[in-house]
């Protein structure tokens, strides 16, 4: 009898101090929250994640001060739909985004949008609904440029203030004195342009000393292509090659320990990439993000090089520092529900996300992932970029459980891999035909639940 009144004083003890835990997280004043997403960026570009092309150690002191995730999936093998998965908290293609936005005949080419249609459910909306001031700095590519000419303000998406290159509503002027991304003709400089970025979002945090700020912190870096600061008297190599990559990388890391210096205590700040990168050198860019083999696939490449990228979470106080994270399967489509809970912002009731609230995972409780992933790339054979050789993937793919099913869209081609392998390299469907069956049903059933636009159908 008395063993049992122990053992139930100690559950209620631990169910009581799990109650404390999460009303301390509710009761903390609301967190500045600054989401930086690296462009191209893979897990072997730092060496906190085991890289070796260069040093970065603001990263590892990022890591060191909060929590590494090794199983981070973005929503898409590419910089559009990524992004839109981010934003939306729902699959990219939900809103007919599946690949880069570029002219309006490529998108039609492609079967999708020429912009995130500002109907769609908006993170910064929803954040600016709980009393954050909300910017957004940087790359945009959700829809402007080329000749998208009429694509929705920021304001539209929920910005009080828009910071964008090229590829967005408003470029600023500073960093698009030509039609196109990027131009020796600049007032700042491709080699200053994260700067440039990082010192807009530490002004528009100081200028709202009493009210919690939400920026999306979206850099052009690593992505091609490469032009470090000239090193006078010597001519810069032409192509993509480490030692470029090296410069570059060694500049953002410099930036980013100046935003984290620059910041106040109570800010959430997140790291990660929106998709593999390209070129991987050998897969020297996409190492051992799990202590086990290189990832296979790059950028365009819905195998694990393509999607699993790093997240570094940091919130001093809050999230536990010096933590790696290798069970928690995060996505992209997390970010909304997720930042909504810690920003103590109310999701509409109605509102149908794909994400799931993985924020457990922020405060050192690893958390199993309910639902299946699923990513679609690559709706036609012309229209597509596509990473050459072994890396070139079916344009379907689902994971669920340790285990990720690829296939072509009338469900041929089926490969399944156990990820606990790494490689993706052995094909298990004859040996788990029934897995793959199953999970083959639910990709393909999925697919057809997406819309597409009148002139694809």
């Amino acid at each position: 009898m008395q063993r049992r009144l122990t053992i139930a004083i100690i559950i209620a003890v631990v169910a009581l101090g799990s109650i404390f835990v999460h009303a301390s997280h509710a009761a903390e004043p609301q967190p500045h929250i600054v989401l930086v997403l690296a462009d191209d960026l893979g897990p072997g570009d730092l060496s906190c994640y085991g890289g070796d092309i260069a040093e970065t150690p603001n990263l590892d002191r990022l890591a060191r001060d909060g929590t590494r995730f090794t199983q981070y999936y973005s929503p898409a093998p590419i910089c559009s739909p990524a992004r839109c998965g981010i934003i939306t908290g729902q699959y990219p293609a939900r809103w007919n985004i599946t690949s880069f936005l570029q002219e309006r005949k490529g998108n039609r080419e492609c079967e999708q949008a020429d912009f995130l249609d500002p109907v769609a459910p908006s993170l910064p909306r929803i954040l600016k609904g709980a009393g954050y001031a909300t910017a957004h700095v940087g790359k945009w590519h959700l829809g402007g440029g080329r000749d998208v000419v009429n694509p929705p303000k920021f304001a539209e998406y929920g910005y009080d203030v828009g910071i964008g290159t090229y590829e967005s509503p408003e470029p600023h002027p500073k960093i698009t004195a030509t039609n196109w991304i990027w131009s020796d003709k600049d007032e700042v400089k491709r080699w200053d342009r994260t700067k440039f970025f990082v010192d807009r979002t530490l002004e528009f945090v100081a200028k709202h000393p009493n009210q919690p700020c939400f920026v999306n912190l979206w850099l052009d870096d690593p992505h091609t292509p490469w032009v470090p600061e000239p090193i006078p008297g010597k001519a810069e190599a032409m192509g993509a090659t480490p030692k470029k990559l090296e410069r570059v990388l060694t500049e953002m890391d410099w930036q980013i320990g100046r935003l984290m210096d620059g910041l106040p205590k109570n800010t959430l700040l997140l790291f990660l990439s929106d998709n593999g990168p390209l070129p991987t050198f050998q897969a020297r860019r996409t190492t051992k993000i799990r202590g086990g083999s290189k990832l296979r696939g790059s950028k365009l490449s819905l195998y694990e090089g393509g999607l699993c990228v790093p997240l570094i979470v940091r919130w001093p106080g809050q999230v536990p520092a010096t933590v790696v994270d290798n069970q928690s399967v995060l996505c992209g489509i997390d970010l909304l529900p997720t930042l909504a809970h810690i920003a103590q912002a109310q999701i509409p009731p109605k509102l149908k996300l794909d994400g799931e609230n993985m924020v457990s995972s922020f405060f050192g409780k690893p958390i199993p992932r309910e639902q299946p992933l699923y990513w679609e790339y690559g709706r036609n054979e012309t229209s597509f970029k596509y990473p050459a050789g072994a890396d070139r993937s079916p344009p379907l793919a689902m994971l669920h459980n340790g285990w990720k099913l690829l296939m072509q869209a009338d469900g041929s081609g089926a490969e399944l891999y156990n990820l606990a392998r790494e490689t993706e390299m052995l094909n298990e469907v004859k040996f788990e035909l029934e897995r793959a069956v199953e999970m083959g049903e639910k990709l393909s059933a999925w697919k057809k639940s997406l819309p597409k636009l009148p002139m694809a159908k």
